[in-house]
């Protein structure tokens, strides 16, 4: 059995050994701001923006798909503002993809520059150029988002723990059933788990895992002191939805491979990418550290206008920004600030069966002309 299996079957389990008879077997979801608390307050549930029954079990289950401590957040951005915030002071200088998710970039610049904190920029594909002297984090996320590039994580935490630096890496686009950045010699892992981890698309979530347990504690620190907790109903959800996660994510994957390799095929499409194909530039490294190739395809039509037509035009497509979610959905990221080509689509495959599915999409793009 593989230990990818072997997670994936103990993740609706995790709470067998805790139930007494009687005991519900779904999660109960606690909502309480406060505790009975009498005499000392130590050990056990004070005040609800330090703990919660409910974010303990979700932080269980994320940490058992980890195999690491795990801190949980309102969204994937609070997570990452975790670390920012959290880890480094004055003076720091911290290394970002330059074509990854653009709000990352956009707390450095907005926010971390105003405390002192300065960072530089570096394309995925080529993080290792460049060396990390000088850096006190190094921040990727592979595959990017929305090119899909991908970097070496093993080489790049070797090269920046040389140099005294840490690699935060995000996982967003891959879920640990898909990759595994700690394994790999990542310090942290950062993951926005309203996507595929949750995978109905109504609840904001995020978490942080780090084998180090200063880390953790300063992640915990930060949430606990600010008030950056997430909802014990979120939470729940959550819950629910990773008990689902290695089934949803094992269709999603399969189907994004078969129809990546049909849009090759199609005239109204300029450019595929997906790591699972066998010539695109990340085919060979992400066969090495990845266990998964994926839900998320990329491709390249016309102009903006055809990309438009294409995603308004398709019946089992929704046209919505985030991805990971049970629908099938596509976006056009000019509109977003990445830069890409005018006609550049995301596409985030979901669960339908794929031969519908990709009627679906050839007969938009039919209508392309």
């Amino acid at each position: 059995m593989s230990d990818t299996a072997r997670r994936a079957a103990g993740l609706s389990h995790l709470r067998d050994g805790d139930l007494a008879k009687g005991d519900p077997i779904p999660l109960p979801l606690t909502m309480a701001a406060i505790y009975h608390a009498p005499g000392d307050a130590t050990g056990f549930n004070q005040y609800g923006r330090f703990s919660n029954p409910t974010w303990a079990a979700v932080e269980g289950m994320l940490a058992h798909l980890e195999d690491a401590p795990c801190v949980a957040f309102p969204s994937g951005m609070a997570a990452i503002s975790s670390v920012f915030f959290g880890l480094l002071k004055a003076g720091d200088r911290i290394l970002l993809p330059s074509d990854g998710y653009p709000t990352s970039r956009g707390v450095a610049d907005r926010y971390l520059k105003g405390f002192g904190v300065e960072y530089d920029l570096r394309p995925t594909a080529s993080y290792l150029d460049g060396g990390f002297d000088g850096y006190r984090l190094a921040f990727v996320e592979t595959p990017s988002n929305p090119g899909l590039d991908i970097c070496d994580i093993t080489a790049v935490a070797r090269a920046a723990h040389a140099a005294g630096a840490l690699l935060v890496v995000d996982n967003t686009t891959m879920t640990p059933f898909g990759q595994r950045p700690l394994d790999l010699g990542a310090d942290i892992v950062v993951a926005a788990d309203t996507k595929a981890p949750n995978g109905h698309s109504d609840v904001l979530f995020g978490h942080v895992a780090s084998r180090d347990p200063d880390i953790v504690t300063a992640v915990q620190d930060w949430r606990k002191t600010t008030g950056c907790i997430p909802s014990p109903f979120d939470a729940w959800m959550v819950h629910r939805g990773l008990e689902t996660l290695e089934l949803r994510f094992e269709r999603m994957c399969a189907s994004a491979g078969v129809i990546a390799r049909r849009l090759q095929g199609h005239p109204a499409v300029r450019a595929v990418r997906y790591p699972g194909l066998e010539g695109d530039p990340s085919h060979n490294l992400a066969s090495a550290q990845m266990e998964r190739f994926g839900f998320l395809v990329s491709l390249v039509l016309e102009s903006e206008d055809k990309a438009e037509d294409f995603i308004n035009g398709c019946a089992l497509m929704q046209a919505a920004t985030s991805f990971g979610g049970v629908h099938t959905s596509a976006e056009r990221r000019t509109r977003r600030g990445d830069a890409v080509p005018p006609g550049f689509v995301r596409l985030s495959v979901g669960c339908e069966p794929v031969e519908p599915l990709w009627q679906a999409i050839k007969a938009s793009l039919d209508r392309l002309g």
